[in-house]
């Protein structure tokens, strides 16, 4: 790609989002919020719990392809080497990229807004981390460590869409999501193998799975529990936990190709 189609392709890609802006396509920085500021957490830490476990993938996980980058010389030389993410195992089958979270069992209980920042970063021309969690209200900073465009277009199905571009190293914004939605899918339109999930919650407890496949949902008050874990393509899968004061319970999720 000569450093003239790139100027061109850099130049479409903002005045598109500039045109969605105009149009209302693209989001401001904050939607309404959905979730009310509250001051205190409503969990007794005498009484808080845990639910931790792991998520196992049963059968030979499709083989990772190389991502072709050509497209973009500065992402060859950044990213080569990058495959995709769709199934990602540790020894032994353990399941990496997972989503688990407390689908439902908390009532009517709200949660502080943390005050801290979740980061997602572009990155050697990949999405970094592949899948993260967030809760609304929370301020969701996306930067880029690259030296090339890159748009970050979210396409949410209850959240509002937005399309920024990123022309160059360094460039950053903050957005926060103002509704509970697993999972909001992102990608680029410039680099059509960069993706992420992002899932939005009103609550803390949601985590994602490592390499070693594990997770860990801690502070938990009693109660009885649905617990969601989500592949982006796999699907989900739900188990019913019960949990008593200052109990650590297990659970395992077996995914299947």
């Amino acid at each position: 790609m000569t450093e003239r189609v790139r100027a061109v392709l850099r130049a479409a890609v903002m005045g598109a989002a500039a045109l969605a802006a105009a149009c209302g396509g693209n989001e401001s920085a904050t939607s309404p919020a959905a979730t009310p500021a509250v001051v205190t957490n409503p969990v007794d830490a005498a009484t808080a719990g845990s639910i931790s476990g792991s998520i196992t993938l049963q059968g030979t996980p499709p083989v990772q392809q190389p991502i072709a980058m050509n497209s973009d010389p500065y992402c060859v030389q950044q990213g080569g080497g990058a495959t995709t993410q769709t199934f990602v195992t540790g020894g032994g089958g353990m399941l990496q990229n997972v989503f688990v979270y407390v689908k439902d069992g908390l009532g009517d209980l709200t949660f502080p807004v943390p005050q801290a920042q979740v980061v997602l970063d572009q990155r050697g021309c990949m999405y970094r981390p592949h899948v993260l969690g967030i809760q609304a209200g929370q301020t969701l900073e996306i930067i880029s460590s690259d030296d090339t465009l890159h748009n970050v277009h979210a396409v949410p199905e209850k959240n509002r869409e937005f399309n920024r571009a990123h022309a160059m190293k360094e460039i950053k914004h903050t957005h926060v999501f103002g509704t509970r939605e697993v999972m909001i899918p992102f990608k680029c339109d410039v680099h059509n193998w960069m993706t992420a999930f992002v899932g939005v919650l009103d609550h803390p407890f949601y985590a994602v799975s490592g390499a070693d496949g594990a997770f860990s949902l801690q502070g938990l008050p009693p109660g009885t529990y649905t617990i969601e874990a989500w592949h982006e393509k796999l699907g989900t899968q739900t188990q019913t936990v019960t949990l008593g004061a200052k109990e650590a319970r297990d659970v395992a999720f077996t995914f299947k190709i």
